[in-house]
């Protein structure tokens, strides 16, 4: 049995491996526990292992590259399209298998452990901030039914709650301001977390290189350079700048037929959360231009043409490009660079 291509299914308990020979026949379809997947590799001779940029995948990829492995990880909707009938483990399997094989397929940088715990930072820090503005929302739709209206914005409720819990001239009821009371204390400890796991980011951002070459350009801070690094890796991964600004959903989705061709919005794949970060920064980098006499700068000529929503996206797909440059070709960023002239 020589195997050279191998497709695997992840799960949580049991994986379902398909395997292929050099003629892409198939020699073995097994099911396999989780307890037995590493045994079953490392008796393995080296192949090319293909899976799904899922759960456990990046330490699933790293574990089979250290038995000497070729690990290959593909986004779904990439597999989808080599599923030829109902949808179940085996024939997904099969599809990871075959997927794997195509010369055109786009793969999935495997992240190491350092990258995946820095994202978890992250992760953890977003979910901080839905739960912080969900609990101000609550807050301020409990007090919106007495007639009390607080101004958006969390700085508002943490100013201007305590002072209607305190105030004996309002119809609130002793229960509803112990209520309300026990509502900004978890807000608080919210806001606490939120500035604790900031603060590990910050400090992660300050030990990194790469990450402080990145807060150099305009638009993007701390966060954004730090979730930037961890994230992309190895820049040389893309070919250039403006795929690392497709990646990241950046670019313009096109849909032609006929010979014509037709640009709509910027086509929102990859990781939305990176693009948020560059599009708030570019907003931030906006509000500051726009109370700036020059008018020979791109931005300031940019919105003399388009509206700030257009120009805060063109600014992060300008940025995203740059961090390629730095990355990809260990340099600093330059704000009067210029592109020396082609030679003829």
């Amino acid at each position: 049995m020589n195997i050279t291509t191998v497709g695997i299914d992840l799960a949580k308990n049991v994986f379902q491996i398909h395997a292929v020979d050099e003629r892409g026949k198939t020699v073995l379809k097994k099911q396999l526990k989780r307890d037995q997947v590493a045994t079953f590799f490392a008796n393995l001779p080296p192949c090319l292992i293909g899976m799904e940029a899922c759960g456990s995948a990046h330490h699933w990829a790293r574990k089979l590259t250290s038995f000497g492995h070729t690990v290959q990880l593909m986004a779904p909707q990439f597999v989808k399209p080599y599923v030829k009938t109902n949808k179940n483990d085996a024939k997904d399997a099969e599809a990871i298998c075959e997927a794997v094989a195509r010369p055109n397929m786009r793969f999935v940088p495997i992240k190491n452990i350092e990258q995946q715990s820095v994202l978890s930072l992250h992760r953890v820090r977003q979910g901080f901030i839905k739960a912080r503005t969900a609990q101000g929302n609550q807050i301020r739709g409990l007090l919106g039914e007495f007639g009390l209206i607080i101004p958006q914005g969390i700085s508002n409720i943490a100013k201007r709650v305590p002072e209607l819990i305190e105030d004996a001239s309002n119809e609130l009821t002793g229960s509803f301001r112990l209520l309300v009371k026990r509502l900004m204390d978890h807000l608080k400890e919210l806001d606490k977390q939120v500035g604790e796991l900031e603060l590990q980011i910050k400090t992660w951002h300050r030990a990194s290189e790469a990450s402080c070459k990145l807060e150099m350009i305009p638009g993007i801070g701390p966060i954004t350079a730090s979730a930037l690094v961890a994230s992309v890796g190895n820049a040389k991964n893309f070919d250039d700048g403006r795929q690392l600004a497709a990646w990241l959903g950046l670019v313009p989705k096109q849909h032609s037929s006929g010979g014509k061709s037709t640009l709509l919005g910027i086509s929102k794949r990859g990781d939305s959360y990176l693009r948020t970060l560059l599009i708030h920064g570019a907003r931030s980098v906006i509000f500051r231009a726009q109370q700036k006499a020059d008018k020979s700068s791109w931005l300031h000529k940019l919105l003399e043409r388009r509206n700030p929503n257009v120009a805060a996206v063109a600014l992060a797909n300008k940025n995203a490009r740059i961090v390629w440059a730095l990355l990809a070709n260990d340099r600093n960023f330059k704000a009067d660079y210029t592109r020396a002239p082609a030679t003829a």
